[in-house]
C-alpha cells in the first residue's frame, strides 16, 4: 500500500471517528452562539475581536474538514448529497460579502443537519414527501381559487379592503386558514352585514384547515414510516446475510471436522489391524 493510500485510510478513520464528529457538532453550536452575539452592539462593543477571531477559527476548521474529505473520498465525495451540502454551505461562508449578503454566513449552522443522523432522517423524509406535498399544494391552491372567487362575489361591495379583488380575497382566506383573528377580526364584522356568512367561513375552515393541512402531516409521517421500514428491511437483510454466511462457515467447519474424524477412525482401524496381526 502506498504512502498516499495509507494517509487516506488514517485520515478517513480520524474524520469518521465519533469524537471528531462530536467536536464538529460542538463547533457548530459554538458558531451559532458567536453569530448570535454578533447581532448585539453592546457585546460587540467590548469583545468584538474575540468573537470575530473565534468565528474565523471555526470557519477555518470547517474548511479544513471539507478539504480533508475531498482528499480522502475524491470522486466519492460528490456522490454523497450531504457532503455536497457541506461543501456549498462552507463555500458560501468563504465568499467575501458585505451588507445584506453578510447574513449568508449563518447558513453554515445548517451543517448541524448533516452531522446529526436524526435530523438527516427528518430532512430526507421531507424530500421524499415532496411529490405528495406538491399534489396537496395544488389541491389547496384550487380550493383557495374557488373560495376566493366566491368570496369576492359575495363580500366585495361591503368589505372591499378584505375581498375587493381576487388577490385580496386569497390573502384574507389565507389569514382565515391560519385561524389568526379570523373570527373577531374578519368573520364577525362580515356577519354584521351578512348574517349568513358563517355558512361560507365554516366550510372553508373545515376543508382548508382541518382537512387539507392535515394531509401534509399525513404525507410526511407516511414518508418517515416508509423510510423507517426500508431501513429495518435493510438491517434485517444484513443480519440475515451475516447469519447465512456464519452458518455456511459453521457447516464447512463441521464438514471438515467430520472428514478429519473419519480419517482418524480409518487410521485407528488400520493400527488396530496391525496390532492384531503382530499379536498373532
Amino acid at each position: 500500500m502506498s504512502e498516499t493510500s495509507t494517509l487516506r485510510t488514517r485520515l478517513e478513520g480520524f474524520i469518521e471517528a465519533r469524537l471528531t464528529q462530536r467536536f464538529i457538532i460542538g463547533l457548530i453550536l459554538l458558531n451559532a452562539l458567536t453569530l448570535g452575539l454578533e447581532t448585539s452592539e453592546t457585546v460587540m462593543g467590548w469583545m468584538a475581536p474575540v468573537i470575530l477571531g473565534a468565528d474565523a477559527i471555526i470557519l477555518s476548521i470547517f474548511t479544513a474538514e471539507v478539504l480533508a474529505k475531498l482528499f480522502v473520498y475524491r470522486l466519492r465525495f460528490w456522490r454523497n448529497p450531504w457532503n455536497v451540502f457541506d461543501f456549498f454551505v462552507v463555500g458560501i461562508a468563504l465568499i467575501p460579502a458585505s451588507g445584506p449578503f453578510s447574513v449568508l454566513r449563518v447558513l453554515r449552522l445548517l451543517r448541524l443537519v448533516s452531522m446529526v443522523p436524526k435530523l438527516r432522517f427528518i430532512v430526507e423524509a421531507l424530500l421524499r414527501a415532496i411529490p405528495g406535498i406538491v399534489s396537496i399544494i395544488g389541491l389547496l391552491a384550487l380550493i383557495f381559487y374557488v373560495f376566493a372567487i366566491i368570496a369576492t362575489g359575495l363580500f366585495r361591495e361591503s368589505h372591499p379592503e378584505w375581498f375587493g379583488t381576487l388577490g385580496a380575497s386569497m390573502y384574507t382566506l389565507f389569514q382565515i386558514m391560519t385561524l389568526e383573528s379570523w373570527s373577531m377580526g374578519i368573520g364577525r364584522p362580515v356577519m354584521e352585514e351578512h348574517p349568513w356568512a358563517w355558512a361560507f367561513f365554516v366550510p372553508f375552515i373545515l376543508i382548508a384547515t382541518f382537512t387539507v393541512l392535515n394531509l401534509f402531516i399525513a404525507i410526511i409521517v407516511d414518508a418517515m414510516q416508509r423510510m423507517h421500514d426500508r431501513a429495518m428491511e435493510i438491517e434485517q437483510q444484513i443480519i440475515h446475510d451475516s447469519v447465512h454466511e456464519e452458518n455456511k462457515a459453521l457447516h464447512s467447519e463441521i464438514h471438515e471436522l467430520q472428514q478429519e474424524t473419519m480419517k482418524l477412525q480409518e487410521r485407528l482401524i488400520r493400527m488396530q489391524n496391525m496390532l492384531e496381526k503382530r499379536v498373532k
